[in-house]
């Protein structure tokens, strides 16, 4: 395993099939409209190809916006299903109170709202494909559900006591690491090796080489199409700025930015300062996962830690400024010296200080932290002094900034829960959980 993938290949098996020849990764590219030609992305399609005929359940892992689905459809179409419906499933886009329902299906009177009985999609999809997408996200007692499913093939609508059969391949997908969501118990144990008999891994766009100019010029020519223009050219300098950014959005964020160029420039020809204004430089503050560039794979930290470190921060920073004021006044003292006594509140500080988020460069890798995950059980408490008993205006309560965060995202975007938890960095299903906890309107 290559110690740079932050995506968990799984052990599965060892598929003896001949590889194919680069004629056939060819086909299969240009049948699925898929542009590139690194070594990573061609092994992932030799493996969906290889196991495509086979009846195995695939799980595909790579980051959000790479490309799962477009694995799951070569799976499909190279099957013996292939004339069988394929139904693709966004598990973290169902909220928890109806997935159930939606996948197994319910009965006449199961719940409130149930007027009639309904086919789930597993009792629709029989004898065709179905794929799961941030499978992640899905319950732990839907999780029994499907497990059920792909042992054998029995399955119960909410509501019923009668056992039902499907005959379904179930091709499953994740952006998260599931080796961290079993530690935490949010997937069960037998789900994850029953699903990860063939892993597929689709590297992400910054590891892709020149597939990202190809990319851009194929988007490009698409937008010229649209907007009836002349397609956009690259500058040498300007491709190099486009080769070196990170792209934390893969391939969605690639297309939507030559959409843009392609829709506002005038100029059809594109240097790098014209490419840098539609590459965002400037970090959200508004918590999403972060990752430190020298961080161990898979540590991030989430939103609850990152809010836990700037208040710890804030509440330090406070209290040192206590001293510091009490002490002049005690001393009627403004002299240096009694600044210096307390130089670590001062000690980060210049005219553009902004605390915790340093912003990098162009050149600095774009859209990362300069910062190290932080474990909130190691902070060393001991040394800051209580002071919650002087005011009560220094409580300040992770509840309240989580519910003002959500509501700025839910503002900002118009009330479009799929773009706001994108913004927050959450799912929509938690995004909606949360919405109902703080009963926000």
């Amino acid at each position: 395993m290559h110690s740079r993938y932050p995506f968990w290949r799984g052990p599965g098996i060892n598929l003896e099939h001949k590889n194919l020849n680069n004629s056939e990764v060819l086909s299969i590219k240009q049948r699925f409209g898929i542009i590139g030609n690194s070594p990573q992305l061609n092994h992932a399609i030799e493996v969906a190809a290889q196991v495509a005929p086979t009846e195995m359940t695939v799980l595909i892992t790579g980051e959000s916006g790479s490309g799962k689905e477009s694995f799951s459809k070569i799976i499909h179409q190279l099957s013996a299903r292939k004339h069988g419906k394929s139904i693709a499933i966004n598990c973290g886009a169902i909220p928890e109170g109806t997935i159930d329902s939606e996948l197994f299906g319910h009965e006449k009177g199961a719940f409130t709202g149930a007027y009639d009985s309904r086919k789930g999609y597993f009792e629709v999809t029989d004898g065709g494909t179905i794929f799961l997408d941030e499978i992640a996200e899905m319950p732990l007692s839907t999780q029994a559900r499907l497990l059920r499913v792909l042992e054998n093939g029995e399955f119960i609508k909410v509501g019923s006591s009668k056992v039902l059969k499907t005959d379904v391949r179930v091709v499953a997908a994740t952006n998260v690491d599931l080796h961290k969501a079993l530690e935490k118990g949010k997937f069960r144990e037998d789900l994850f090796y029953r699903l990860s008999t063939v892993p597929i891994f689709v590297p992400p766009l910054r590891e892709r080489g020149n597939d990202i100019d190809l990319l851009f010029r194929k988007f490009a020519s698409d937008f010229a199409e649209k907007y009836r223009v002349d397609s956009i050219r690259l500058d040498e300098a300007a491709k190099q700025v486009l080769l070196r950014y990170r792209f934390p959005g893969n391939i969605r964020q690639l297309k939507n930015l030559a959409e843009q160029i392609s829709a506002l420039e005038m100029d059809r020809n594109i240097t790098a300062e014209m490419l840098l204004k539609y590459l965002p430089q400037n970090r959200s503050t508004v918590p999403a996962i972060y990752r430190g560039k020298d961080s161990p794979e898979g540590e991030n930290i989430n939103e609850r830690d990152l809010l836990y470190k700037v208040l710890f921060d804030m509440k330090k920073d406070m209290h040192e400024l206590k001293k510091l004021v009490h002490d002049m006044i005690q001393n009627d003292d403004t002299s240096t010296s009694t600044l210096e006594k307390h130089a670590n509140l001062f000690k980060n500080m210049d005219e553009n200080y902004e605390p915790q988020l340093v912003e990098p460069t162009p050149t600095e890798e774009p859209y990362y932290l300069e910062t190290k995950p932080v474990d909130p059980s190691t902070y060393e408490l001991e040394k800051v002094e209580d002071v919650t008993h002087e005011t009560e205006d220094e409580s300040l309560s992770i509840e309240k900034k989580e519910k003002e965060l959500i509501i700025k995202a839910l503002k900002k975007n118009n009330n479009k829960r799929k773009y706001a938890a994108q913004d927050l960095g959450i799912s929509e299903r938690t995004l909606y959980r949360k919405i109902k906890q703080y009963e926000i309107e």
